[in-house]
């Protein structure tokens, strides 16, 4: 979850469904309620900790930030040098989740359809909406951090890409570079409130919805599918505080178009091979999973 989570265009939400531990990641954040302060305020830890499934929840938070310290830099340079390729396995490993997580419909009907095409829709717009010139006001950090982390538990949907749209993504990386307190605080802060009434609401639709919320979960990683397609023709730049060019604004383009605007080698044989080891990965992750853990539902 964390290495995906690196990447503006993929969601560590998408890792937590395929391994099978996404019901308990949100039963375990739910757990956080009234219940669980009046067990911590009588002083019983044991019972708070089996309440909160802490043991879970300190695993899984351990390997996200092992992963964030030991792959971002990696991630990072693998997206500078071999950009085709890289994201050729992302888009190969968001196609077959998306197929996985639609296994788990168990009865179709026009509901699930609307849903699945919500779903499709609103991570499309995501993927096309440019990212905006935004104040930095702490207020605005607050709700930056509730909507990315948001995002970041939803399957397709990416909480670095939504930071990018806030046009916050630099700014949150400097801050905690930088250990500006009041921001870095501020932005945790809103990541709090966002996860811990958010999770209700996708809880709520699972438990009530099962069908249809996951189909709108499948939307969303089909409709990211965008983001993450190899090739892309750059529309629009920017410079950043270190006076590097970056892309803001691409769209997707056939392997033939890349060459002709780039003159680049779109790669194609590569970049089939990669979305192959993506896909099988994936497959690979969801077997050991079903075994380990037992289905989603």
């Amino acid at each position: 979850m964390g290495g995906a989570d690196v990447v503006p265009g993929v969601s560590g939400g998408t890792v937590a469904f395929i391994t099978g531990i996404y019901q308990e990641l949100l039963d375990s954040i739910k757990s956080f309620n009234g219940d669980a302060f009046n067990i911590l305020k009588k002083g019983r830890l044991k019972d708070f900790w089996q309440h909160i499934n802490g043991t879970f929840l300190l695993v899984l938070l351990a390997g996200i930030f092992t992963s964030l310290l030991s792959l971002a830099k990696l991630i990072t340079w693998l997206l500078a040098s071999y950009p085709i390729q890289v994201w050729s396995f992302f888009f190969g490993l968001i196609i077959i989740s998306a197929i996985l997580v639609m296994k788990e419909i168990s009865s179709w009907n026009w509901r699930v359809i609307l849903f699945g095409i919500i779903g499709i829709a609103i991570a499309y717009y995501v993927t096309i909406a440019s990212p905006a010139e935004t104040p930095t006001d702490l207020w605005f950090i607050f709700i930056a951090g509730a909507f990315a982390i948001c995002a970041m538990i939803l399957p397709g949907i990416s909480g670095s890409f939504i930071l990018l749209l806030f046009g916050k993504y630099e700014y949150i990386l400097n801050a905690i570079q930088e250990i500006n307190l009041s921001v870095i605080v501020v932005f945790a802060l809103g990541c709090i409130t966002g996860l811990l009434s958010f999770v209700r609401l996708i809880s709520w639709l699972l438990d009530r919805y099962y069908n249809a919320a996951v189909a709108l979960l499948a939307g969303f990683m089909i409709g990211s599918l965008n983001k993450i397609w190899p090739w892309k023709e750059v529309l629009e730049y920017r410079i950043d505080r270190h006076g590097v060019q970056k892309a803001v604004l691409e769209e997707s383009v056939s392997p033939a178009t890349f060459m002709e605007v780039t003159g680049q080698d779109p790669q194609v044989l590569s970049a089939i091979l990669f979305m192959a080891l993506g896909i099988l990965l994936v497959v690979g992750i969801e077997k050991a999973a079903s075994y380990n853990v037992g289905p989603q539902k």
